[in-house]
């Protein structure tokens, strides 16, 4: 089994022998990001599948961001470009949550939270300290963030 690394330099080269730009540049891009994760702090190390999650995430939310900034610019073109980039990166990433599923992860942390003795709007810290672990990298955090305080309230 390959790694998603190893996955990506061999997508990279596939795309590059296709003369696809937008996807090679994307892939360039991605891979540079995890490099760099590899390399920051005092010594490098190795990822685990979870950190490459952590940099895709960090890379479709800033594709997400700027065709945003682009589309408020009225620059759709570059829009257009970061959600083509933001949709290559999400072939990367594992399937999101639907909204049932976050709900049922939800209901179950809350019931947690309220067994421990936390109720009401002030179990919030205690109920995302549940759920976080549970959605990471498979939900945005300000959607499971809003979810929670509607449940909680």
């Amino acid at each position: 089994m390959t790694t998603l690394k190893e996955q990506l330099h061999l997508d990279l080269t596939a795309s590059i022998r296709a003369k696809d730009s937008l996807t090679s540049g994307t892939l360039r891009m991605v891979l540079a990001a995890i490099t760099n994760e590899e390399v920051s702090g005092k010594e490098a190390r190795v990822l685990t599948a979870q950190d490459y999650i952590t940099v895709l995430n960090r890379e479709a939310k800033k594709r997400k961001e700027a065709a945003t900034a682009y589309d408020d610019a009225k620059r759709p073109e570059l829009g257009d470009k970061e959600r083509a980039e933001l949709a290559i990166i999400q072939t990367y990433l594992p399937a999101g949550l639907s909204d049932s599923q976050l709900a049922e992860i939800i209901a179950s942390a809350v019931q947690q939270a309220a067994a421990d003795g936390a109720t009401g709007p002030s179990a919030m810290g205690a109920v995302m300290k549940l759920v976080s672990p549970q959605v990471a990298g498979r939900a945005d955090g300000t959607q499971v963030a809003a979810a929670v305080k509607s449940a909680l309230s």
